[in-house]
Parts: C-alpha cells; sequence; structure tokens
C-alpha cells in the first residue's frame, strides 16, 4: 500500500557497506572543490578562471578565448558522460556526487550534530517555542549558513585568487561583484541544501522526470525483491516471505518513498534503504538482497545483469565518449603553444612612403599560451618584394603573457594595384622551432 510521503522528512542515520561509499564521495568532492583555490602551482594559482584577463589556468594548462572548441568539447562529453552513465547504472550520479545530495547529507550532519538523531529532530519541531529550541535550532542554522558562506566563498575563489580574496575579506574591502556572487550561492546552498533539500530532487530538477528515456531494462536499480519478500509479516509466520514489514528503509530514504512500491522517479540511487535492509537480514540471519542493486531484466529471471559489453546503447555512447575524447586529446596536445590576433588600422588604410613605397599599418597581439617564457620572430608573405617597415627584433613574451606590439608593412606600388591583396604573417618561436603559426590578413593597395 502506498503511503503519503511526509511534508518534512526526517531520514533516519544509518550505516553499511554504501554509506561508507557515499561518505567517501562526500569528503573527496569537497576536498576537491574547497582545496583546489587554495592549491599552487607554478607560483600561481592552479585552477582558476581569470575574467579580466580572458584567460583559464588548469594546473599546466591555460586557455584563452581562442580555445573555445575545448570547452564546447568538454561540454558535449559531460553531456555524453550523463546519458552513458545513466543507461549504466541508472541515478547512481545523484544519489553519490550531485552536489545537491552532497550539501544535504552535509546540512544534515549538522542538524544531527547539534539536534540529535531523526526521532529528536522530530521532537523538537512538534515541541512548543521556547528558549532552549531557538538556540538549538538558531545554532544548527548557523552552522548551516556558516558552511553556506563557505561553499560562496570557494566559488568566487575560483574566479579571483583565493589568497586575495581572503585578504579582501579580512581587510572588509571586498568588491561589490565578489560580495553579491558569495552571497548568492550561499543563499541558494542554504535554501536548496538547507531547507528544499529532497523537493528540489522530486519538483525542481528535470534529471528525475527524463531520466526514464535513457533507461533501459538493462539499467541498475534499486530494486524490491517481491518475490522473495511477498507477503510480508513476522518472521514467526512460516507462510510470510521474507520481508518483516519493518519499515526502516523507508525511515532512512532521503526522499521518503518506498522502495517496496516499485521504481519511483524520486528514488535517487543512494542505497540508504540497501544497507538498512541489510542489517535487519543480518540480524534475522537471512541472506542479504531483498532490497539489492539490479535491473529489470534481472529480476524478471536473468542469472545475472548483462554486461556493459553486451548492451548497443552503452556501447554507442562509449564509442562517442572514446572518439570525442581522443580527439581532443590529440588536438590539445599538438597546439600551437603560442596565438595572434591581428588587425589592421582602418583609420589610414593606406600611404605612400618617402621612397615611394605603399605602407599599412598592423597591430599585432602576441599570446604566449604556454608555461614558459618564450621569444618570437615575425615576417609577413603572399607579395613579391613585401617587407616589415621596422628590424625585425625578437619579441620576447613572460610564460602566459601577452604584448600588442605596432607593425608597418610595405610593398612597391607595381605589386600592390588598388583594392584588397591577401597576405601572411608568419610567427615564429625561437625557443620552440618546430611550431610556426600563420595568420591571414589583407594588404590594400592604392
Amino acid at each position: 500500500m502506498t503511503q503519503p510521503v511526509p511534508i518534512k522528512i526526517y531520514p533516519r542515520l544509518t550505516s553499511g557497506r554504501f554509506n561508507t561509499i557515499r561518505v567517501a564521495l562526500v569528503v573527496l568532492t569537497q576536498l576537491v572543490f574547497l582545496g583546489l583555490p587554495w592549491l599552487r602551482w607554478n607560483e600561481r594559482q592552479a585552477v582558476l578562471f581569470d575574467l579580466d584577463r580572458h584567460q583559464f589556468f588548469i594546473f599546466g594548462a591555460s586557455f584563452w578565448p581562442q580555445d573555445f572548441v575545448y570547452l564546447a568539447a568538454l561540454l558535449v562529453l559531460c553531456a555524453l558522460g550523463l546519458f552513458w552513465w545513466t543507461t549504466l547504472a541508472g541515478r547512481l550520479w545523484c544519489g553519490y556526487s550531485c552536489p545537491q545530495t552532497v550539501y544535504t547529507q552535509i546540512m544534515l550532519w549538522l542538524e544531527r550534530l547539534v539536534l540529535g538523531d531523526h526521532k529528536a529532530r522530530r521532537k523538537l519541531d512538534a515541541a512548543p517555542n521556547s528558549a532552549g529550541k531557538l538556540t538549538k535550532k538558531g545554532l544548527a542554522h548557523g552552522l548551516m549558513l556558516l558552511f553556506s558562506l563557505w561553499t560562496g566563498f570557494s566559488l568566487v575563489a575560483y574566479f579571483t585568487p583565493a589568497n586575495q580574496l581572503a585578504g579582501s575579506l579580512w581587510q572588509g574591502t571586498l568588491g561589490p561583484w565578489e560580495s553579491f556572487w558569495i552571497l548568492f550561492y550561499a543563499a541558494f546552498t542554504y535554501l536548496l541544501a538547507g531547507q528544499l533539500r529532497e523537493k528540489v530532487c522530486t519538483h525542481m530538477c528535470p534529471y528525475a522526470r527524463f531520466q526514464g528515456a535513457m533507461f533501459d531494462r538493462d539499467t541498475l536499480i534499486i530494486s524490491y525483491d517481491s518475490q522473495r519478500g511477498e507477503p510480508r509479516g513476522k518472521q514467526a509466520d512460516k507462510s510470510a516471505g521474507g520481508c518483516i514489514d519493518c519499515g526502516i528503509c523507508v525511515q532512512v530514504c532521503p526522499t521518503g518513498i518506498d522502495i517496496r512500491n516499485g521504481l519511483q522517479y524520486e528514488c535517487i540511487g543512494c542505497a540508504a534503504c540497501i544497507d538498512a535492509c541489510d542489517q535487519v537480514m543480518d540480524q534475522l540471519h537471512a541472506p542479504r538482497g531483498l532490497i539489492r542493486y539490479t535491473s529489470a531484466a534481472a529480476l524478471e529471471g536473468q542469472t545475472d545483469i548483462k554486461p556493459a559489453w553486451r548492451r548497443p546503447r552503452v556501447l554507442f555512447y562509449s564509442g562517442l565518449l572514446l572518439g570525442i575524447s581522443v580527439l581532443s586529446v590529440v588536438s590539445f596536445l599538438n597546439r600551437i603553444p603560442f596565438k595572434a590576433d591581428i588587425l589592421r588600422d582602418r583609420a589610414t588604410l593606406v600611404r605612400e612612403t618617402d621612397d615611394g613605397w605603399l605602407e599599412n599599418s598592423y597591430s599585432v597581439r602576441l599570446i604566449n599560451s604556454s608555461e614558459l617564457p618564450q621569444r618570437f620572430v615575425i615576417s609577413v608573405e603572399g607579395l613579391p618584394g613585401i617587407r616589415l617597415a621596422t628590424a625585425n627584433r625578437p619579441v620576447a613574451l613572460a610564460a602566459t603573457a601577452t604584448e600588442t606590439i605596432g607593425l608597418r608593412v610595405q610593398v612597391e606600388p607595381q605589386y600592390a594595384a588598388r583594392g584588397a591583396h591577401d597576405i601572411r604573417f608568419v610567427i615564429r618561436s625561437l625557443d620552440q622551432p618546430g611550431h610556426v603559426l600563420q595568420e591571414k590578413s589583407s594588404f590594400i593597395g592604392d
């Protein structure tokens, strides 16, 4: 019989092998998210998205707006990875690694630390207001707000260097945008994970709604073995099945559902019900697995879950992931470690020099996208006798630095009739001779 989900859920604390994995992933994900901004690499922050300078740094790699193709590839890989993982393993992402689940788990830990277990929290909420109740509630929500502010600070530290941001916070000189985004992200963390919690998963997140389109009969799901468990009854009842109807699987569920009613979109695949049921089975000296990870096909009589290599949809997604990943990595490893933007001076299209040559002016922005200093020489090709008016001295750039220089290109009039003529700027690295960059432009003749 379907039980209504209560307005507020007080999930019971459980332990077991899957809970250990969940706790480990909570710790791991937060060590990464909260710790990365403080990691140093080559005298700078290891991971930094510097919007002011239009540079992204990820450990030893630096990215510029011209590298947008890698961002596009990453987004495609993330989408395909979600499809692949959902088809293969159901909602394990939701149950173990989703930020909403992780933050909700942390908020529940803070609540338990101050308010006690699920029974104590329910009893406290039902009690009339008092100084003791308000003190406990205030302390619990204060801890949740502090953690939320920490997450907001950590997010902004990916865009403003963490040391600089911490100094500004300590001195009370945070800029308006830094302050806004810290408070904005903190407010959403507190609201979604501290207050709404499972309602985000069941009502707001679209993934719960369309996940069924990515499932097949071999997708890993959490399921109750009704053939073994029904009819429910006490252990002493010889006619009863394996389920003693203790209800612990419902008490530990973070979304408050009864998994015995079948697969439901509210299930986030966290396996809290599996751990709880396994503990009960251990106490009854019965085999585990009344509630377990399985698939619809396996429940209907197949001996085991079908391996991934025998599932066409998984193979299709795997092929796409592998292909795009290989292409992206090969492209990244073979990219030229510097870039150039050429802009012709449009204020003065063409002028004649004292010795009768035609001259165009250009602005060349050189970008050293490597982690090492480089020296560059620039030449120009495309028309007979074309030359640079200034001496071709090497341009030295520090690691990840940029510099804009002005160049004047000259051509004899007989080789540059009225109109635009295609030319090429050739940039060579003296420190990495194998890398040559050619940028197209045009020369205006007269």
